[in-house]
């Protein structure tokens, strides 16, 4: 009978020097744990994906591969982003394993939930997100933006697990499944939900960055949700729609004013009014065809069918 608990986790990485050889270190005694204890699969790795590191990144993970039984890894052959990056190696990793869990490399994400995970997973759920109990250690701001991103996110008709980022246990039948998902816009938090299978949540205190900084600064973070509500809702054209509903009755009504200043003379006193209406009607349009060209600059990245990861080298098959 064929091995169902072999695990893989998975870990990308981007210029994460400052913390492999502590996160290998913590790895690598969770994973001799768990396997003493029967509960995974001596085959069982921690797969890291180097995501066109600029600092020796690819260098350590090679370096840990050849003194460590239970850690490989891939190189892609450029930076294509994490997600990218994080879906290279769910798609490899699922070619060995049974069992796939995700998890950021700056060891934030609580390591010792996993056998809860695999616990869950053994009672027949197909995939366990991670979910951060509290936001008590981030700084206000942190805080009150992030918790603003995923009530954005909902309120824009995205189905997205409540302050869940991408620490999650997923089975080689969910994987399967996720590789039917061809967009080159990629949003793994709104995809994971769509395939539909049972799934579960585990809470978790998510610890301080171990060391380095972080790879999702503010930017990077509205890009981020910008995608993802692009990619997932079409909520915005609507609104344009309701928007320039609104404007056509406003415009009915000026004109109305307008005939009825024209008739009792004194039609220079809507000189401001006018002005004003104007430039607010300018900028609207101006807004909405961003809007509208975001969405046709996407079809035009998905129409091309690039790939969205090339795999330089995989450890696994030397």
């Amino acid at each position: 009978m064929k091995n169902k608990n072999i695990l893989y986790i998975v870990i990308p990485c981007y210029n994460e020097e400052a913390v492999l050889k502590e996160t290998t270190k913590r790895l690598k005694k969770k994973m001799k744990s768990l396997m003493e204890q029967k509960i995974i699969s001596k085959k069982s790795k921690v797969m890291y994906v180097n995501d066109g590191s600029k600092d020796k990144t690819w260098d350590l993970i090679e370096e840990i591969h050849k003194k460590e039984e239970y850690f490989t890894g891939i190189t892609l052959s450029c930076n294509k982003g994490h997600q990218n990056a994080l879906l290279a190696g769910l798609m490899t990793a699922k070619n060995y394993a049974d069992i796939i869990i995700s998890m950021d490399a700056d060891l934030q994400d609580d390591i010792e939930v996993i056998e809860e995970m695999l616990e869950k997973h053994k009672e027949g759920v197909e995939m366990v997100y991670g979910v951060r109990s509290s936001r008590k250690k981030d700084t206000f701001f942190k805080k009150i933006t992030a918790e603003g991103f995923y009530k954005f996110m909902k309120g824009m008709g995205v189905n997205i697990v409540y302050n869940h980022a991408d620490y999650r246990l997923a089975s080689k039948k969910v994987l399967d499944e996720l590789e039917n998902y061809q967009e080159v816009n990629l949003f793994l938090r709104g995809i994971f939900p769509l395939i539909g299978f049972p799934s579960e949540i585990v809470y978790y205190e998510r610890h301080e960055r171990f060391a380095g900084v972080s790879k999702y600064p503010l930017k990077k973070m509205l890009n981020f949700a910008w995608d993802g509500i692009t990619s997932f809702s079409i909520k915005p054209l609507r609104f344009i729609t309701g928007l320039g509903f609104i404007i056509t009755i406003l415009s009915v009504l000026v004109l109305f004013y307008s005939l009825i200043v024209k008739i009792i003379g004194s039609a220079i006193s809507g000189w401001t009014f006018i002005v004003c209406s104007i430039w607010l009607v300018g900028g609207i349009e101006m807004l909405s065809l961003g809007i509208i060209g975001e969405y046709i600059g996407k079809i035009y990245n998905e129409t091309k069918r690039r790939p969205r990861y090339i795999i330089a080298k995989n450890l696994e098959e030397e």
